[in-house]
């Protein structure tokens, strides 16, 4: 990460940041929806164990990143929260189809 001189070179360095984002978000998305159609269940949709194992797989990554894994935790707790519901319409969907 380099040092900005100001506000604007900030701003700059976080829209770069959020070009690289927001494709893996979608391709994530992507995926997220294929696993819809794996789950015999809507109830499957929710894995906490699965949950619990990403964040503290992801709380791992940043520390040896040097950042906050409660800020890390709290990022992907509502990413996660936000991709169930993704899934849950996903998994309707394709039950509608059928």
């Amino acid at each position: 990460m380099s040092k900005c001189r100001d506000l604007a070179e900030v701003r700059d360095h976080i829209d770069r940041l959020d070009r690289q984002i927001v494709p893996l978000l979608a391709e994530r998305a992507g995926y997220v929806a294929q696993a819809a159609g794996f789950k015999a269940t809507k109830a499957a949709v929710v894995d906490n164990e699965r949950i619990e194992a990403i964040v503290l797989k992801v709380r791992h990554m940043a520390h040896e990143e040097g950042c906050d894994p409660d800020l890390i935790e709290r990022i992907y707790r509502s990413m996660i929260d936000a991709f169930i519901l993704f899934e849950s319409r996903e998994w309707m969907h394709l039950r509608e189809a059928l």
